[in-house]
């Protein structure tokens, strides 16, 4: 059933236009790189205390809160090109882009065709430099075969795109959605409960909570696409990978943050009650691609306690912005691979500003959940 919540909810359905290749780059990767110009900050004016939250920085944040405030608060980031990232992205705007044309009535090589001319125009000047025997698989030339091929292998695919209500395809959709407590609502509290102790005070305790944010917490984020299988809906989301994908692959998806903000964001703004996340796992090997196809579930349970977990994980956030420290969670290091500060954060701290400097680069602006695609 429907998570039963009152939200004030968005949905926002971009127009399908033409994108220039540095537009391009405004795919899923490139926007760590390039935050969002023109959209409001997603902080608290003249704070480091984030209110507008997506599946990327509250991953951060659980992982490991010193990570988050590298990443997300003083926007370190490696230098080179952010490889994975890009290529994943493109992935997905190609595959959106072909889905577009078949919901058009264009046939299904006519619809690759302008899918890859599209991706060409876009990476033309894309120039990567693989650090890693991973991102040397994910080269431009690996990038347009694995389109076509993926495309080709689910030309007749069983689970169908869902057809809103306007008559566009639920792809590449644009959530946003108000929760029902903000980060101020603890001190305005305090203050309340202050103000009937000290009546002689009232009149300035009324005028400090009138100056305190009103704001609420704000979650937003995109869905690739929304379709029906077996009689039920989902989200549908592409993860490209240098594994095999097999049960444990995919098991590694519940539980998941992301998936499930996917389904409980996909649950509210289309009032439909979608059963979980159908995940395409994309293989990139020497050679060849593979593509193999999972489900992860999620009940209403599961997601009454993610959202009774996320008021806690923000109001952990809260104070460690108002004690001003962020604090290291060493039992993530060596996870995934190994996290990408743990040169850094091995390094005595008084010398670890240098390090960052001279492997990482600091954006000007912050990554920006609210940036509209």
């Amino acid at each position: 059933m429907v998570l039963q919540r009152t939200f004030n909810s968005k949905l926002d359905i971009p127009a399908r236009e033409a994108r220039t290749p540095s537009e391009g780059a405004g795919s899923k990767g490139d926007e760590t790189l390039h935050p969002g110009e023109g959209a409001p900050s997603p902080f608290i004016p003249g704070t480091s205390l984030q209110f507008a939250w997506d599946s990327t920085c509250l991953e951060a944040l659980k992982k490991c809160p010193r990570f988050y405030q590298l990443s997300y608060i003083d926007n370190w980031r490696l230098k080179g090109d952010a490889i994975h990232l890009r290529f994943g992205g493109e992935m997905g705007l190609s595959i959106d882009g072909y889905t577009r044309s078949v919901a058009e009535g264009k046939s299904h090589d006519d619809a690759i065709h302008d899918s890859v001319r599209a991706l060409m125009d876009r990476i033309q000047s894309w120039d990567p430099e693989p650090r890693t025997r991973s991102e040397e698989l994910k080269s431009k030339e690996n990038l347009v075969r694995t389109v076509v091929w993926y495309l080709d292998h689910y030309e007749h695919d069983a689970a169908k795109v869902v057809t809103l209500s306007n008559g566009k395809p639920a792809v590449e959709l644009s959530f946003k959605f108000e929760l029902d407590f903000g980060p101020n609502d603890q001190e305005i509290a305090r203050l309340r409960r202050e103000d009937t102790r000290e009546w002689s005070r009232a009149n300035e305790i009324e005028e400090a909570i009138d100056r305190l944010d009103t704001q609420r917490y704000t979650i937003c984020g995109h869905l690739d696409k929304v379709v029906e299988f077996s009689g039920d809906q989902f989200v549908m989301d592409h993860k490209t990978t240098s594994t095999t994908p097999g049960p444990y692959y995919f098991d590694g998806y519940n539980p998941h943050n992301q998936m499930s903000l996917y389904t409980l964001a996909s649950q509210i703004i289309l009032q439909t009650p979608i059963k979980g996340v159908i995940i395409d796992a994309i293989q990139i090997a020497v050679g060849f691609s593979r593509f193999t196809r999972g489900i992860t579930y999620r009940t209403g349970d599961h997601l009454e306690e993610w959202m009774a977990d996320l008021r806690r994980w923000l109001r952990a956030a809260e104070g460690y912005n108002e004690e001003g420290h962020w604090p290291m969670n060493d039992t993530s290091c060596s996870m995934y691979g190994g996290c990408r500060f743990r040169d850094v954060c091995s390094k005595s701290p008084k010398v670890r500003q240098r390090w960052l400097e001279s492997n990482f680069t600091q954006d000007l602006e912050r990554w920006n959940p609210l940036k509209p695609r």
